[in-house]
């Protein structure tokens, strides 16, 4: 089983390009805390993004920047600019064309912006495992560099069906960002993501991701990662962040979520599809993970 394809599909991933802009130096925009990841990538020109904590990255003609936390953030280029909301400014969408803003000194910083939000909640995380600020230089032949170049062409113009296809592209955009990333990191780094390929660990979290229900033990799933079990265990836990325990409990229970939304299967038959013998059990590490009964989530996400 493809590990990242799994989870994506349960927390069903949206990716949106919501701002193209030209901007003239001296220019700087400011942008609120948004309750999902931001997306920034600059096509030409030069930019500097800062956090409100300080952490700042410069950026240069092709870089591509994730706000993963959707922190408040400025966006700047020259002096003597005062900060603008960008919420403020000339709000059309992105698949109308570009907006042009800032001042008349060149080079023109030309720059798209969008979100990535998640419409379901995840106990494993993918937003979570990224830094709160992911740079990405993508290559001048890869998959990343060209889908945004082809992002930048499509939101130039109108076209039939433009805003289903920005969409798509973006939501590919997200899972390559991903996989460029993924490829930087050293053993450790990355958490569940970085440990997908670690050649013990990428094969339990398949065994894991394939039969969450099974009551897998620490010794089956070292066999079947190669290692023996006290070294897998740690192996586990340090590469992957957390207890294989308490993974196989996210995995079971993000599972469970998705039957409780889209289903209307028992809770009693949930329960046992994924991995429990008593309803009492499910339901007790249900509420420990969601804050509320099983029941009761299911009722709330259909009102």
């Amino acid at each position: 089983m493809d590990v990242l394809t799994d989870v994506l599909d349960r927390v069903r991933l949206k990716g949106t390009v919501l701002f193209h802009y030209e901007l003239g130096r001296p220019w700087s925009v400011s942008l609120p805390k948004f309750p999902d990841a931001v997306f920034h990538y600059l096509s030409r020109g030069s930019a500097s993004l800062a956090l409100e904590d300080g952490r700042t990255v410069r950026m240069s003609a092709g870089d591509f920047v994730i706000v993963s936390r959707g922190e408040p953030h400025l966006l700047s280029c020259g002096r003597g600019a005062k900060p603008f909301p960008l919420l403020d400014l000339d709000r059309r969408p992105a698949h109308l064309g570009p907006v042009r803003h800032g001042g008349r000194e060149g080079p023109i910083s030309t720059m798209i912006c969008g979100l990535f939000s998640l419409s379901r909640p995840s106990r494993i995380g993918v937003l979570e495992a990224l830094p709160p600020l992911l740079h990405l230089r993508p290559s001048n032949d890869g998959w990343l560099e060209l889908l945004l170049q082809r992002i930048v062409v499509e939101s130039a113009v109108q076209h039939p069906g433009q805003q289903a296809v920005l969409s798509r592209m973006t939501e590919v955009l997200f899972v390559e960002a991903l996989r460029s990333w993924i490829k930087t990191l050293d053993p450790g780094e990355g958490g569940w993501l970085g440990a997908m390929s670690d050649p013990y660990i990428g094969k339990a979290l398949q065994l894991i991701h394939e039969r969450s229900q099974r009551p897998w033990t620490l010794a089956e799933l070292g066999r079947g990662a190669g290692l023996g079990r006290s070294a897998f265990s740690a192996r586990f836990t340090r590469l992957v962040g957390r207890p294989v325990h308490r993974y196989m409990v996210a995995r079971r229970m993000d599972e469970a979520a998705l039957m409780l939304e889209t289903s209307d299967d028992a809770i009693d038959r949930i329960a046992a599809r994924v991995g429990y013998e008593t309803t009492t059990a499910f339901s007790k590490a249900f509420r420990q993970h969601y804050g509320i009964p099983p029941g009761r989530y299911r009722v709330r996400k259909r009102q």
